[in-house]
């Protein structure tokens, strides 16, 4: 068998096979770029969120945010603690609508939940709540 022969073909088939695997290099690179500019997005995003969450944590009236929890149902259903920045409250005996009114607006509060139990005795419901902020 002649290689000479086939000279032609062994070059078009080299190439083909360089012009693949160049292909093939700038494919994978263009994902590459592509991942790296979403991890980039997703920094960014992760980064405001933060900054947005820093803003909403230092805002100075939580504490009277959380002091009007106090006034969401009558002195004598509810137990207070407050030290520095740490609640401990227990309210017993709350009616239903009483009982929306104080979950709603502890849910509304930027403070973090360490417990939030509420237990129904009858028509009448005491609710033991900690956070701090």
């Amino acid at each position: 068998m002649s290689w000479q022969r086939y000279q032609n073909e062994l070059i078009v088939l080299g190439a083909f096979l360089i012009m693949l695997a160049g292909y093939m290099y700038k494919h994978s690179h263009v994902n590459a770029q592509a991942q790296q500019a979403n991890q980039v997005q997703q920094s960014i995003n992760e980064v405001k969120e933060v900054i947005a969450l820093k803003k909403i944590w230092a805002d100075k009236k939580i504490a009277k945010k959380v002091d009007a929890l106090q006034q969401m149902a009558p002195g004598s259903k509810i137990r207070w603690s407050k030290q520095k920045q740490k609640l401990e409250a227990t309210y017993t005996g709350l009616n239903a609508q009483e009982l929306n009114k104080l979950t709603t607006k502890i849910l509304n509060l930027p403070v973090v939940i360490e417990q939030l139990d509420v237990k129904k005795n009858g028509l009448l419901y005491n609710v033991e709540f900690k956070c701090k902020w």
